[in-house]
């Protein structure tokens, strides 16, 4: 068919780019700016900041709340003595070790779980009884078994750990489709080995949600549990910087080692896992 054969009921009539719409707008500063993720989240910090100062001086009693002013004061005397790092270091060394113990335990226990079925009852059972149990409540039999010493410590934290990693762990593994799980077979895939290459990626995202849940049950504890007991070889960590200072009257410094521990979260947070979160599940397309 010739181009000229055209339908002459169909009136065509040629339209310019100035008839249609703007296609692309740009961006205005503000809103270039509310765009960055960490903008906004500094703007949110900035405002509690300065609210917290507000109340501190509309209250005048630095007994109970102390400045922000002072509390910032507080903590870079504490950081410049040397005094608040030591202290950090030897609550993260503690924290590493209960919370790498607790992640391997778990994985060990979810993966029994996911081959065989006496390991799914296993670890049901135990995740019933244990989950809810508060870390802290076996304080008292962790300084019988243990002493008062890093042992206690340990035990509490792998209790806190080990059963909201498997937990999540388990219901990722669970979630992986029948699909991907036959590709696997298929490529002569079982047991260990199905489950490094083809379970842990596909249930990614519900592991590091428990990585993430294990962390912040982890480091309560650990604080909680140094508040009661924090010396070990001498040294305590900021749990115990903070009962010291309860002890002395120096709310400043209280306020200065609950900041740290506040600081140190959202370090954890916003860098050390999200870094793991662009580099796995959002880079592999499953989470937005």
């Amino acid at each position: 068919m010739s181009e000229t054969a055209l339908r002459p009921e169909i009136v065509q009539t040629p339209r310019g780019a100035q008839d249609f719409g703007i296609v692309e707008k740009p961006l205005t500063v503000f809103e270039r700016l509310y765009n960055q993720a960490w903008l906004r989240k500094t703007f949110l910090i900035a405002v509690l900041l300065v609210v917290w100062e507000l109340y501190a001086r509309h209250l005048d009693n630095p007994l109970l709340v102390p400045t922000f002013t002072d509390t910032i004061t507080a903590w870079w005397e504490g950081i410049a003595s040397g005094v608040l790092p030591d202290r950090a270091w030897t609550s993260l060394q503690v924290l590493a070790i209960g919370f790498s113990t607790g992640v391997v335990l778990a994985f060990i226990l979810t993966v029994l779980a996911i081959t065989t079925r006496i390991g799914t009852d296993f670890l049901e059972t135990m995740t019933a009884m244990f989950n809810p149990l508060p870390a802290i409540a076996l304080l008292p039999l962790a300084l019988i078994w243990f002493g008062l010493g890093v042992g206690s410590l340990v035990f509490v934290l792998v209790h806190s750990v080990l059963w909201a990693v498997a937990l999540n762990t388990h219901a990722g593994f669970r979630g992986v489709s029948q699909t991907l799980r036959m590709v696997g077979r298929n490529y002569g895939l079982s047991g260990l080995s199905l489950v490094l290459k083809i379970l842990i990626p596909a249930a990614f995202p519900s592991i590091l949600a428990g990585l993430k849940i294990g962390w912040a049950f982890a480091w309560r504890t650990l604080i909680a549990a140094e508040l009661v007991f924090g010396v070990a070889s001498g040294k305590g960590g900021l749990g115990w910087y903070i009962f010291e200072s309860k002890n002395e009257l120096d709310i400043p410094e209280v306020f200065a080692g609950l900041l740290t521990i506040i600081m140190i979260g959202l370090l954890v947070e916003n860098v050390v896992f999200r870094t793991i979160e662009i580099r796995t599940v959002r880079r592999w397309g499953m989470q937005n």
